[in-house]
């Protein structure tokens, strides 16, 4: 139990979450309006993601220096995860955008970038379902995974920060001014980063366990 605490930090953290950021008061901005309160959910789970996919990376590398079966689980198992959250990540922005923008999908970089990123990561769960070989299908997809990182970083942090957008966090739109992200959200914005980062490897580690037992039964078929 000792080693569990941040899994009820988490749960702690996400019900504060849900009930604050419905009922706390946020800042009456043209547009946004009450669509406001979505920061607290899409983007701590664009910051979840990108947490857990580091760990993937991770242990990619990992696996590349010493390969074994459970750092190639990790490392699959983590990225997995990280593709829901991205995915779910893209479907919360999107409807935000058709409150906002009037649009659900509009040809603005950000979006584009993030986009094309889950494709990149869409094609490594392709890319992994292609081999027979346990061994080539691991390595494979650790180098894959090393380059789809590499590419889906920039898309989403660096080069949408060059171009115009309407997105905050883009061109000339900082995010987080003091526009759009006063003292109150803070209060339940920084805790939301959190927990949906705790929540992502929680889910990654329940994951990672049941594919541990599912090789485990594999191994003790093939005995």
């Amino acid at each position: 139990m000792k080693n569990n605490w941040w899994k009820g930090l988490a749960v702690v953290l996400l019900l504060y979450v849900a009930v604050a950021g419905l009922l706390m008061p946020v800042p009456r901005l043209a547009i946004l309006n009450e669509s406001i309160r979505n920061l607290y959910f899409h983007v701590p789970m664009w910051f979840g993601m990108t947490a857990v996919l580091t760990a993937s990376v991770y242990y990619s590398v990992r696996y590349l220096r010493a390969p074994t079966p459970q750092l190639d689980i990790l490392s699959h198992e983590a990225a997995k995860t990280g593709i829901y959250m991205g995915f779910v990540g893209l479907a919360t922005g999107s409807i935000w955008a058709k409150y906002t923008w009037g649009a659900w999908w509009t040809n603005d970089p950000k979006l584009n970038g993030a986009a094309i990123a889950m494709l990149i990561y869409g094609a490594y769960l392709v890319l992994r379902s292609s081999f027979q070989d346990e061994q080539q299908r691991a390595r494979v997809s650790a180098i894959y995974n090393i380059f789809a990182f590499a590419a889906a970083m920039p898309l989403f942090f660096i080069l949408p920060r060059l171009t115009a957008s309407l997105h905050p966090g883009a061109g000339g739109n900082p995010a987080f001014a003091k526009y759009d992200l006063d003292s109150n959200m803070r209060l339940v914005f920084y805790p939301a980063v959190i927990g949906w980062t705790l929540l992502g490897f929680w889910l990654a580690q329940l994951a990672s366990r049941v594919a541990f037992l599912k090789q485990k039964v594999y191994d003790k078929q093939l005995a």
